[in-house]
């Protein structure tokens, strides 16, 4: 399976290499206010991937964020709410004890 995985990576790399070496020619890009810029065609395509993957982090982090205080929150009310009381000193505790998702995930 590690060499079907290492085989799929250098097939990959390889079609973007001979992608890169087909699209050497001069491509221009006009922005606003007659300003442009050229560079190989492989370049533009490269950084116009990049602007999009950016812009899409940048939309996602308050989804992220706003996650993430959820999250906090919720285990905050469940070790408050869950808090076992104290266990005589003769007793036995099983060995099979219940944890929940988040205690296993440490979220």
């Amino acid at each position: 399976m590690k060499y079907l995985l290492w085989l799929l990576k250098a097939a990959i790399f390889f079609t973007l290499f001979a992608f890169a070496l087909n699209n050497q020619q001069d491509s221009t890009v006009h922005f606003f206010f007659g300003t442009a810029w050229t560079a190989p065609l492989v370049l533009v395509v490269l950084t116009a991937f990049t602007l999009g993957l950016f812009v899409g982090v940048l939309g996602m982090v308050p989804r992220w964020l706003k996650h993430r205080a959820a999250a906090r929150e919720a285990q905050a009310t469940q070790q408050t709410t869950t808090s076992a009381p104290p266990t005589p000193a003769g007793a036995e505790q099983s060995s099979s004890s219940t944890l929940s998702p988040s205690d296993v995930h440490g979220i």
